[in-house]
């Protein structure tokens, strides 16, 4: 047996030297491996039976074994992790959030989740420029909102100053600003002609966007790669394996749009050049996070013309586990709430179905649910939609009738806290009564200008029904920590067509999983308040560790 073990052993290794089409060889004769045993767990798996087990063994990315399985045989690269009782559950999905946006954030991205007063902001800044190259620019573009300090005001300039004295600093607010800078930010922003008060204030809209595309006049194709795995190194650190990413305005000056509505802002993007970073990443094998698009098109007209030729170039699902291409959304033409010509919608949402694609739609109003409602029944009226994933978002007002009409055509509702999770004034969505329904429900965070893309924070939100600030602002529509869970983790595959590979541990899906900073699941250990506190220390994602606090 020893022989043969060590026979094993060197096939792997001669395996191993070889690396796999795309990467350089490598001197570890197991870096190939995608195989991993956690032992010693408390792992909940989110299955139809909510069981619990305490080891479970991945291999070659999937999961092979959940419990305990003596006759499963081991190759001899696998790595077994011993988890001391720590709470471990599924891979978290976010079914729309911005990801590709956040990856291409000029600067050295800072994200401000866990920032709940000055000093903790300072403290955030502080740790991040020891990582950054002195007189590089920090950045926090989108996803926090002064109403999550305890001082419910902005960083003064010498506040900025004192958290990072040898890096220009500039903290920008929402899709259009505004925005507040450091002493060396200032200077860089005046040189190129942007307009800074004494305090470090840049003004909404067209100062704090021409701050924006000053930075990313600066910008590299190298930091855009850099951004981007910065991205999933956050995203991996929160427990986030799928990040399903909704698109983005088209920024003003881009190519061939044929008529599209066009916004500059934080949400801009080109849509022919956006994904370059994403791409260039996956065909050197760099991702270490799940991404599925969703395509953004902005046409005006009913003929739709670059919605037309991206369904007719592009094949559905095209892609792999890592990366595939899996819808139409948040929008499929110039969205302007219930008066979007109903003419327009109606000839996007055909070629959709006619393509048999999946659709998911923003909205956020009660006028707005009802318009979609309508369009999505006079196409299922010809065309039937039940089997296409398609879903509306965000849905702060819905009510009971709205809810039940998507239910009757066989549509799901993408629920999402958003802003209102950072202040907006008002409550929603109405978590428990969408749940209630017994319609196809999943949740996300809609993350990367509005809100937080911490998952922990909106399932905070969800569960206690308060804000960032602390504030009750959702009351009655409180949902218990199991039910929050797995609408993050097992309910949401199906918006996409993958319920059958993400989202629960279970034999033969996607090795994706997440051991917990705290447990999770009882309130002794982790009450309410910090449930958003929660973090990841270790992150699988197709049997590879891609983040790891454990020493072991």
């Amino acid at each position: 047996m020893q022989i043969l073990a060590l026979l094993a052993l060197l096939v792997v290794v001669l395996i191993g030297t070889q690396a796999p089409a795309g990467q350089s060889p490598t001197r570890d004769p197991c870096s190939w491996s995608r195989d991993l045993r956690l032992v010693n767990g408390r792992v909940h798996t989110m299955d139809r039976r909510n069981s619990i087990v305490d080891e479970v063994t991945i291999q070659q990315g999937r999961f092979a074994a959940v419990g305990r399985d003596r006759n499963l045989r081991l190759n001899p690269c696998t790595r077994t992790i011993d988890l001391g009782g720590r709470t471990v559950v599924p891979g978290l999905v976010d079914n729309h959030n911005h990801i590709v946006l956040l990856g291409m954030r000029p600067g050295h991205d800072v994200r401000l989740d866990w920032s709940f007063s000055i000093s903790d902001l300072q403290a955030t800044i502080r740790a991040r420029a020891q990582n950054v190259p002195a007189g590089e620019f920090i950045t926090a573009m989108g996803g926090w909102n002064q109403s999550q300090f305890a001082e419910k005001r902005w960083p003064t300039i010498a506040e900025l100053d004192a958290a990072a004295p040898n890096h220009p600093v500039i903290l920008y607010q929402g899709f259009n600003g505004p925005a507040v800078t450091s002493t060396r930010g200032k200077t860089f922003f005046e040189s190129k002609g942007v307009a800074v008060n004494a305090g470090g204030e840049i003004a909404a809209n067209a100062p704090s966007i021409a701050a924006l595309n000053a930075l990313r006049s600066i910008q590299t194709f190298a930091d855009q790669r850099r951004g981007t795995l910065d991205a999933m190194a956050y995203v991996a650190s929160i427990g986030l394996t799928t990040n399903v990413d909704m698109g983005f305005n088209i920024i003003p000056g881009t190519p061939d749009l044929k008529g599209s509505q066009v916004a500059d802002g934080l949400a801009s993007l080109n849509p022919w050049t956006a994904y370059d970073a994403f791409l260039a990443l996956h065909r050197e094998s760099r991702l270490t996070t799940r991404l599925r698009l969703f395509l953004y098109t902005q046409d005006t007209t009913s003929d739709t013309p670059i919605l037309k030729e991206r369904l007719l170039n592009q094949f559905a699902g095209f892609g792999d586990d890592m990366l595939r291409v899996s819808g139409i959304g948040e929008q499929a033409v110039g969205w302007n709430g219930a008066a979007t010509p109903p003419a327009v919608f109606a000839a996007a949402l055909t070629l959709i179905a006619q393509h048999r694609w999946a659709f998911q739609q923003h909205s956020l109003s009660l006028a707005e649910d009802q318009f979609i409602a309508t369009a999505f029944e006079n196409i299922n009226a010809a065309t039937p939609i039940a089997e296409l994933r398609w879903s509306a978002a965000h849905v702060p007002r819905i009510d009971q009738a709205t809810v039940n009409r998507f239910k009757a055509v066989g549509a799901g509702i993408a629920a999402h806290p958003g802003s209102r999770y950072l202040g907006t004034p008002g409550g929603g969505p109405p978590f428990r009564m969408i749940l209630d329904s017994g319609v196809r429900m999943g949740v996300g965070s809609d993350a990367g200008q509005v809100t937080a893309m911490n998952p922990w924070a909106m399932i905070s939100y969800m569960v206690t029904g308060r804000n960032a600030g602390g504030e009750l602002v959702n009351p009655g529509q409180q949902i218990t920590r199991e039910e929050a869970l797995r609408l993050y983790t097992v309910e949401n595959g199906w918006f996409f067509h993958e319920e059958d590979k993400l989202g629960s541990i279970e034999a033969g899906k996607l090795g994706d999983l997440v051991v917990l900073s705290g447990d999770y699941f009882e309130p002794q250990r982790v009450p309410d308040a910090s449930i958003r506190l929660i973090k990841s220390v270790l992150t699988v994602v197709d049997g590879r560790v891609v983040h790891n606090t454990l020493q072991n």
